[in-house]
């Protein structure tokens, strides 16, 4: 990608140039906001660096690149960590500036920053970069400091201080001193107060004199004079004003100009960019009211409009799918516009919008559709509408066409509260693969952790590692931890349930091989942990076979955890407890080999998972009638009571009842050849009779029927007749 670089004059902005060209970008401009009056060296901003500004000038000439400069006229308005459009705000000249590179370059659709640790400036440059349609790059975000700034040292990046203000940091001694020279004394201030080795606390701030982008010169600072900000007995402030200063050009480019006095105007490098600090166009949009949705729906048919709704008190499910649309539907966009309308309108009636919602399921029909159904999707998941965050996310393909049930079937997680916690990156970076556009890495809602489905992506390049499926998986694994780490958790030792799924693609061979790749990684990050005491948690795992997933990966994975400040659990696996309540329900009396159907993980009293595996040895005990493995609606029915009869008893035995339900899936193998429709019907009714006797369980429909080619407990025997997938947490 061309990107256009924002830079401060740090030694930070510099090396993210650096490290984007190393990953294959090109850097065509350079950005740069600066005080509105040249006498200020600094200015109370929580964004911008600009002590040494009079110097910026020069990186136009050293890198043979336009510079584009805009004096900042905003200030800081909009203090919350999340960013909204907001009037006079320095956000906004960020905007204006770098809306001026896009219109004079048309060609530049990435920008690099020099983010390292700090939400604030990495959310503020990526609401700028989302309203301009421009990717943001953040490559030093989430490194090691340590590691980063030997990383820097060593790679020619020639800095000096220019500000400093950290216990231990002494104005009069440490300005002006090369990066070099303060790597010692800035790990020893790190292990006495704690500072940042790079910085990122405002203890001090660099000016890059000279650096392997710097082709055609060098800056010489020729008389500068420390200014004392604060004289603090315990952390003095002072920075640098450069009085002086000259370019001394390198050898092989001596033949550039022979006068260091250059008119950067006349060589058409520099730029200055005016204009309004705000655009009355960019406005947020609004949020259209129930009726107006209600009335979008008028056109659609009661009988293909499927949608279902549970009632949970503190969260509930909704699930939507248009039936059988290969007849009826004009097109992919148009249902997935319906099916968003239709469900925006139920958050509406109740009270509730997308900013409630926690999770989103996405299953296409067919996974080529993926860039046209993002672009309705984004239409109505925003960032605007979102203020706490936007719900997490996983797209899978599933065979809905065969089972007639459309070109989509989508599933959202509300909360009837604003407590979600979201973590939400945009920038690519050596990070996590990035999430671009209106859906986050993770969502936290009451010690639950939601992780958006991860593929083995390499972060920096957004490209899938190559290798095979097993390589994907421990990279998809990498990924989930990175994010994890983001709520102080792993997913080694917090992972209540862990999904994994499959696609058609890869071979029997390599399936063998990603049960054992899953559990090794795990195993060397429990065993990576600092603290070992952590307790762990007897994790569910499920593998799902499916045709496709994005990017035409080979496998997804999708853990959800359990994260506690104080973790504390006792987790208890159903292999280890025996204490079953004889069914009363359809005559089913308790035998042993039903603790071969169910995993079971129960944390502190209060969260309940299972997952509940038919196969067709265990069928056929259920269904004296079945032959072979051809399996009936009638079979199918014994099943289902079967199935809801064992939730039941693991409910009990958890504390737990329907009403904690947060959500209930049954996978259904295509190669039933039993509807949606149809299966829906038998298990409604199986609920309707076990609602009958018992009172906590509400006659309207809960679960949901997710058709696949198959699942099951390891990769290499998705073949159940059925498999269930129960969350619960008391309220």
């Amino acid at each position: 990608m061309k990107v256009v670089a924002l830079v401060s004059g740090g030694k930070d902005s510099c090396f993210a140039m650096m490290k984007s060209i190393q990953f294959g970008h090109e850097i065509v401009a350079l950005a740069n906001l600066m005080p509105a009056d040249d006498s200020v060296d600094e200015l109370d901003s929580y964004m911008y660096q600009t002590v040494g500004h009079q110097i910026i000038v020069s990186y136009a000439e050293c890198m043979g690149i336009p510079l584009f400069r805009r004096r900042i006229q905003g200030s800081t308005r909009h203090q919350k960590l999340n960013y909204r459009i907001t009037p006079g705000d320095e956000v906004e000249d960020m905007y204006i500036l770098l809306k001026e590179v896009k219109r004079q370059l048309p060609s530049v659709s990435a920008v690099c920053s020099g983010a390292i640790a700090s939400d604030y400036q990495r959310l503020r440059v990526e609401s700028v970069c989302s309203r301009l349609g421009l990717v943001s790059l953040a490559y030093l975000w989430k490194q090691d400091q340590s590691l980063l700034l030997h990383e820097m040292i060593n790679n020619g990046i020639l800095a000096i201080t220019v500000k400093v203000a950290a216990m231990g940091l002494d104005p009069m001694k440490h300005l002006g001193k090369e990066l070099s020279s303060l790597d010692s004394v800035l790990h020893k201030l790190n292990k006495l107060y704690g500072i940042n080795v790079c910085g990122e606390g405002g203890e001090y701030e660099t000016l890059t004199l000279d650096c392997p982008l710097f082709k055609n010169a060098r800056i010489v600072l020729d008389e500068s004079k420390v200014v004392m900000h604060s004289s603090d007995s315990i952390a003095p402030v002072g920075f640098l004003h450069p009085i002086s200063f000259h370019l001394e050009y390198k050898a092989k480019n001596s033949s550039i100009c022979d006068n260091n006095s250059v008119d950067h105007e006349k060589v058409g490098l520099l730029f200055e960019i005016e204009g309004d600090c705000f655009h009355g166009s960019d406005t947020l949009q609004s949020v259209a009211d129930a009726s107006s949705v209600s009335h979008l729906l008028d056109d659609v048919p009661d009988d293909r409009l499927q949608i279902s709704c549970s009632r949970m008190q503190n969260t509930f499910a909704i699930s939507c799918w248009l039936q059988d649309s290969r007849d009826t539907s004009s097109g992919l966009q148009d249902d997935l516009k319906t099916v968003l309308r239709k469900i925006e309108s139920e958050l509406l009636g109740r009270g509730y919008g997308w900013k409630n919602v926690l999770y989103i399921h996405l299953y296409l029909a067919d996974m080529d559709d993926f860039a046209l159904a993002n672009e309705t999707y984004v239409s109505f998941i925003t960032q605007e509408k979102c203020p706490f965050g936007v719900p997490s996310r996983s797209t899978i393909e599933l065979p809905l066409l065969q089972v007639r049930s459309g070109n989509l079937y989508i599933e959202v997680l509300v909360a009837n509260d604003q407590s979600k916690r979201v973590l939400h990156v945009q920038s690519i970076s050596s990070w996590a693969p990035s999430c671009i556009g209106p859906y986050s890495q993770a969502t936290l809602h009451k010690e639950i952790l939601y992780m958006a489905g991860q593929l083995g992506l390499n972060p920096p390049t957004m490209t899938l590692c190559s290798g095979g499926a097993t390589h994907e998986l421990e990279q998809a694994l990498k990924n989930c931890e990175a994010v994890s780490e983001s709520f102080n958790s792993s997913i080694s030792t917090s992972s209540v349930l862990f999904i994994t799924y499959c696609s058609t693609r890869i071979q029997l061979e390599e399936r063998k091989k990603i049960e054992d790749k899953l559990h090794g990684v795990l195993e060397e990050m429990r065993h990576s942990k600092k603290d070992s005491s952590s307790k762990v948690l007897d994790t569910i795992y499920l593998y799902i076979h499916v045709p496709n997933l994005p990017k035409g990966a080979l496998v997804e994975v999708k853990p959800v955890l359990y994260v506690q400040e104080n973790f504390d659990t006792e987790a208890e696996n159903l292999h280890d407890s025996s204490k079953f309540h004889t069914p009363t329900y359809w005559g089913f009396q308790h035998e042993d080999w039903h603790k071969s159907c169910i995993q079971k993980c129960v944390v502190n009293g209060n969260i309940c998972a299972v997952v509940l595996s038919v196969t067709n040895e265990l069928a056929r005990n259920i269904c004296s009638s079945l032959r072979g493995n051809q399996i009936s609606e009638e079979h199918l029915e014994l099943v289902s009571k079967f199935c809801i009869c064992l939730l039941n008893e693991a409910l009990l035995d958890s504390a737990c009842c329907w009403e904690d339900i947060k959500s209930l899936r049954f996978y259904l193998p295509t190669s039933l050849n039993i509807t949606l429709e149809a299966a829906s019907i038998i298990f409604s009714r199986a609920f309707n009779e076990l609602a009958e006797s018992n009172p906590t369980v509400h006659v309207d429909r809960f679960f949901n029927l997710i058709p696949v080619l198959g699942a099951g407990r390891a990769p290499t025997s998705m073949d159940d007749i059925l498999t269930c997938e129960l969350f619960a947490q008391k309220s």
